[in-house]
């Protein structure tokens, strides 16, 4: 039984190994992405703004 048990343990640590891992690459993901989209939104050109009335 008590086999049974660290095994379940070690699973149990090693899944929730794997989801932080999994949330980390997603986070580093989106602020790659988000510094990309904005070097692109500062390299672009964006036509004059009309006069305010």
């Amino acid at each position: 039984m008590t086999g049974l048990a660290a095994d379940s343990s070690d699973i149990l640590q090693h899944l929730l190994l794997d989801l932080v891992l999994k949330v980390v690459i997603v986070v580093v993901a989106l602020g790659v992405l988000a510094l990309g989209m904005r070097a692109i939104w500062r390299r672009t050109p964006r036509p004059p703004r009309p006069p305010r009335p």
